[in-house]
């Protein structure tokens, strides 16, 4: 992570796992589902018209999960970008969903087969670039969810493994079963409760791909950090927000999500915005 001393160029590229290389500011498929990541979006086309403008503007790593809809994400992903050329598509199983806010961790070893399974079904592949254990099922050994993630890498019905919302001892325990590629944990300018898994990323050369990378509304709020450096850049405080990540560490991967075309724009406009020393030592000081 940065200090006074050192700050990580935005731009660039990051190689997951020694297979899969891509540039740094991905996008989120999340909200593209429909109201509560519930059900189809109300209005598919303009679905369909975000993702391709993600390409166009330079995205490559696009993030879903079948649980997003559920189905429906990865669904508008293949009908928008397949057959994927120079884009990696990175989904998750792991979490059951039963309703629009209900959310349970499953990790039973034939549940999270019949999801990938499932998975390559919808986005038409033979291959998962990046399949991610959603959640760990407290319910469940450990060592037996990430040994099926493990299986499904030497079957080759996976190429590259991720955990999502882990601590630094759970992605060590993965790490004697399987090459852990990328973890997936909450963490913003505001949130940081994962500083120390993101250090053990940083050491280790493990993809850090930070969920609700931008949280817009308290960053907006008059006198905060982000908003001030936001007025001086003539940036946006997202925008702000997206930088800081990509500067904080080498392996920082933010994934922002959106439904609308003009934020896709500025939070891709983010990925050339430098931040000085001096904007970056006030944002690190800003929890």
């Amino acid at each position: 992570m940065t200090d006074e001393q050192t700050v990580v160029a935005a731009s660039g590229s990051y190689t997951l796992g020694g297979t899969l290389t891509v540039r740094r500011l991905g996008y989120g498929a999340m909200r593209l589902t429909g109201e509560g990541i519930w059900g189809p979006p109300k209005d598919p086309d303009n679905a369909v018209a975000v993702l391709r403008r993600a390409v166009e503007l330079g995205v490559d790593l696009v993030d879903t999960a079948d649980s997003y809809g559920p189905y429906v994400s990865e669904e508008l992903i293949r009908e928008a970008l397949y057959p994927y050329r120079e884009v990696t598509v990175a989904t998750k199983a792991g979490l059951l969903r039963t309703g629009p806010n209900r959310w349970i961790p499953c990790g039973r070893p034939d549940y999270l087969r019949q999801e990938c399974e499932m998975s390559l079904r919808r986005l038409g592949v033979e291959t998962l670039d990046l399949f991610q254990l959603h959640r760990i099922d407290p319910h469940v050994a450990a060592d037996e969810q990430f040994g099926l993630l493990a299986d499904l890498q030497r079957e080759g019905k996976v190429r590259e493994v991720g955990l999502s919302q882990v601590s630094v001892a759970e992605i060590e325990a993965a790490g004697r079963i399987v090459d852990v590629a990328s973890v997936q944990n909450r963490y913003n300018l505001v949130d940081r409760s994962s500083d120390d898994v993101l250090r053990h990323c940083t050491e280790h050369g493990i993809g850090f791909i930070p969920w609700a990378p931008a949280d817009a509304g308290k960053l907006a709020e008059p006198g905060h950090a982000a908003a001030r450096a936001a007025e001086a850049l003539g940036a946006t405080p997202a925008q702000v927000a997206l930088a800081w990540l990509l500067q904080r560490s080498s392996v920082m991967l933010p994934i922002p999500g959106t439904s609308s075309l003009e934020h896709l724009e500025e939070n891709c406009a983010a990925a050339a915005l430098e931040l000085d020393r001096a904007t970056v030592a006030t944002l690190d000081a800003a929890a």
